[in-house]
């Protein structure tokens, strides 16, 4: 086999997704996730996950989603969407996507009749509680329109979610990481309005990423 041949054959390999056969020592636990998740729980989900994502993080995520508010994303996630097929969870460098989107932490995408959730690929090593209640909002986003209502909305199941995860996964609440960050901000805003999307929705009118947006778009008519 010469070295192109060779190269290419590995790159292939790179691509192939974790195999769902895999022995439990084949896949690697990171230190941030929940006791729950070891290696036996991990290979045990992936099936139910393998349609969405090839990483175990995310696997995760979403698995941790059971039982709060943010289960309605991971259905949506798993197929129970307006594509009614299974959304791709991705980490990327999104300036590949737009410059502009370089510092975004996630983006939902619409591509054909498929969605997509991009994960800034910073955040490949962020808690998975904290990918969770991302996830929870990003999913929200299932067709090419937006608006301030349906952020509103995003943002505030997003911060809802992180106060479960919170309170079931404690140690999901890793001060130095940037996501986790902007989960507590999220947070506090959620807290200080008496648990209403009160000063959600004033920092979503100020922020300049979302300022061409109209007031509502499909399924989110009201604010």
């Amino acid at each position: 086999m010469n070295l192109k041949k060779i190269l290419i054959t590995l790159a292939v390999i790179g691509l192939m997704p974790l195999s769902v056969n895999a022995k439990s020592d084949d896949i690697i636990i990171p230190a941030n996730f929940p006791d729950k998740y070891d290696k036996e729980y991990v290979k045990s989900i992936m099936p139910v996950y393998k349609s969405v994502s090839k990483e175990p993080v995310v696997m995760v995520a979403l698995d941790m989603l059971i039982g709060t508010n943010g289960e309605f994303s991971r259905n949506a996630i798993l197929g129970n969407n307006l594509s009614q097929r299974p959304m791709k969870v991705e980490f990327k460098n999104l300036s590949e996507i737009k410059e502009e989107y370089k510092n975004f932490d996630a983006l939902g995408w619409k591509k054909g009749k498929n969605l997509f959730i991009y994960i800034n690929a910073k955040h490949k090593d962020t808690p998975p509680g904290a990918l969770a209640a991302l996830l929870s909002h990003e999913a929200l986003h299932q067709d090419e329109y937006n608006s301030v209502a349906e952020e509103t909305y995003a943002w505030t199941m997003e911060a809802a979610v992180w106060s479960e995860i919170l309170r079931i996964y404690p140690e999901s609440d890793e001060n130095l990481d940037s996501l986790v960050k902007r989960e507590n901000n999220l947070k506090k805003m959620f807290e200080k309005g008496n648990y209403s999307s009160k000063y959600i929705q004033k920092e979503i009118r100020v922020n300049p990423g979302y300022k061409n947006l109209p007031q509502t778009s499909p399924g989110f008519e009201t604010l």
